[in-house]
């Protein structure tokens, strides 16, 4: 399990080789951001031929515009972008493997892990469909802030897209904040880290997810961040699992191609 690339295609080089990755033999999960704010988008979609990766789809076909930041014209002027673009949109939204539960950012409280993987085929569904610019579309903004089961059509899919790709601190009742993007400790009043929600229905499953870079990398017992910063002058680490899902060891090299201090 690798946490989030973003375009730093250098670093993922040299961390499957750290790590004695072979494709015939292990697999690479890789915890969303793929793509953006690294020197090389392009390479790292071509080498592996996962908030960001949503960005490059919506950026693709005019549903929102190009942050300055954003490094990923390289695919947007690629001759095979519609392959790459094709590609990206066919990944799972949440996975559950080798006893893992992984998803880019975060779990609502109210979720177990078969609702979880329910609710990410919803959107994989709408992803792959060939109306799938239209319903990306309809996917942005923080409203609901919170999930009920009767939410219905672009409603219910907000709520999940943003549980499963931008959480990071929710209340008890599971109502999701989105401005703050600092560490645990900086949790706004009547807001927690959503793994710290008491009676948290994920608590007794393993869950491992990216995102969350001032974590600085976090690992308790069933729950594992492996977003350590790679593109902000960090580094870029991997978990490895044996054959029943134990960590084997965890392995991160530093990436040379960081940006500016921030956070994405």
């Amino acid at each position: 399990m690798i946490g989030d690339v973003q375009g730093c295609d250098d670093a993922l080089d040299r961390l499957l080789t750290e790590v004695g990755f072979s494709p015939s033999r292990d697999t690479a999960y890789i915890l969303g951001d793929l793509v953006n704010r690294g020197p090389a988008s392009r390479a790292v979609l071509r080498r592996l031929l996962g908030n960001h990766d949503l960005h490059l789809l919506a950026v693709s076909q005019g549903i929102r515009k190009p942050h300055r930041s954003d490094t990923v014209d390289d695919i947007l002027a690629a001759r095979d972008r519609s392959v790459l673009i094709d590609w990206l949109r066919e990944r799972s939204m949440a996975l559950h493997a080798h006893g893992w539960l992984m998803v880019h950012a975060g779990v609502l409280p109210g979720w177990d892990v078969a609702q979880t993987l329910a609710l990410a085929g919803e959107l994989e569904a709408t992803l792959r469909s060939p109306d799938w610019a239209h319903g990306l579309r309809e996917m942005y903004g923080n409203e609901p802030a919170r999930w009920r089961d009767d939410l219905q059509g672009a409603d219910r899919r907000r709520v999940i897209v943003n549980a499963l790709t931008r959480l990071r601190f929710c209340s008890a009742e599971g109502e999701m904040e989105f401005h703050t993007k600092d560490s645990a400790d900086a949790a706004p009043e009547g807001f927690m880290p959503w793994f710290d929600v008491p009676g948290r229905r994920t608590a007794d499953a393993r869950v491992a997810f990216g995102h969350w870079s001032t974590l600085g990398g976090l690992a308790r017992d069933g729950l594992l961040a492996l977003d350590t910063g790679c593109v902000w002058g960090g580094c870029l680490s991997a978990a490895r699992l044996g054959d029943t899902g134990e960590v084997l060891d965890t392995v991160a090299v530093q990436c040379p191609q960081a940006q500016k201090p921030g956070r994405g």
